[in-house]
């Protein structure tokens, strides 16, 4: 597909959808089986939904970098905005050219891009979607723990690293674990390493739940984490010299 077919159908779809929430309608969704159908609701006759998550997977330009987690990609010109994992925002350099691996998250009042370095994260991601009571921000910040972590705390019933993430109380933490443990035990590959360039640096769990547990968000105590000397061993001097970049 051309790039001016998919920005004309993207163009009808934004159309349709506006005249709908005008009109006060639900707009159709994948569920209804609209995917590159004719709609067989009158409002929608003369119009073929063509949106799909694969429609954009990938996504190569220069790298424009902004507040955590955006990022912008030129492409000849056009600029995409894309959310990404805090570890892959870190390891962008501005004005590189890189390429994405891309999910595009459709609903009826919103189109968002969101970027990883590799397919495997992308894939990760769905699945994350799929889990009940997790939306792309979650999703997103799951994304964002080092898998190490994730690992450590799957073996350990540990739900503290889940708890530390904005939003997400006990009792959310406890069946996101059980429902992660699932996933991770499907695929384990998950748990391995990433590319070296763009492998994240190990972290200190234990620091990572204090500084979260004091109302810091994952991106922010990673960061701060990252800047420490691998000369500070204790984790208790870790949290401090954490707080005082923060």
């Amino acid at each position: 597909m051309r790039f001016f077919d998919v920005f004309d159908c993207m163009t009808r779809l934004d159309l349709t959808l506006s005249s709908l929430r005008h009109n006060g309608e639900r707009c159709p969704t994948r569920a209804d089986g609209m995917r590159g159908k004719k709609s067989k609701n009158p409002s929608f006759a003369s119009t073929i939904l063509c949106y799909d998550p694969d429609m954009i997977y990938a996504l190569s330009g220069i790298v424009r970098k902004l507040t955590v987690p955006m990022v912008t990609v030129d492409v000849s010109g056009v600029q995409y905005l894309l959310s990404v994992p805090y570890p892959f925002w870190d390891t962008l350099n501005e004005g590189q050219e890189r390429t994405l691996t891309v999910y595009t998250y459709v609903r009826e009042d919103r189109l968002d891009l969101f970027g990883f370095a590799i397919g495997l994260e992308r894939e990760l991601f769905v699945q994350l979607l799929n889990l009940t009571g997790v939306g792309p921000k979650l999703a997103l910040e799951l994304c964002s723990v080092p898998r190490n972590m994730f690992a450590n705390a799957i073996l350990a019933d540990d739900v503290s690293i889940l708890t530390g993430i904005k939003g997400v109380g006990k009792k959310t933490a406890e069946k996101l674990l059980v429902d992660l443990k699932s996933l991770f035990e499907k695929h384990p590959e998950w748990t391995a390493d990433t590319p070296s360039k763009d492998k994240p640096a190990t972290f200190d769990h234990d620091a990572v739940a204090a500084l979260t547990s004091l109302g810091y968000d994952h991106p922010s105590v990673l960061s701060a984490l990252k800047k420490i000397p691998t000369s500070v061993k204790r984790t208790e001097d870790r949290v401090a010299a954490a707080l005082r970049s923060l």
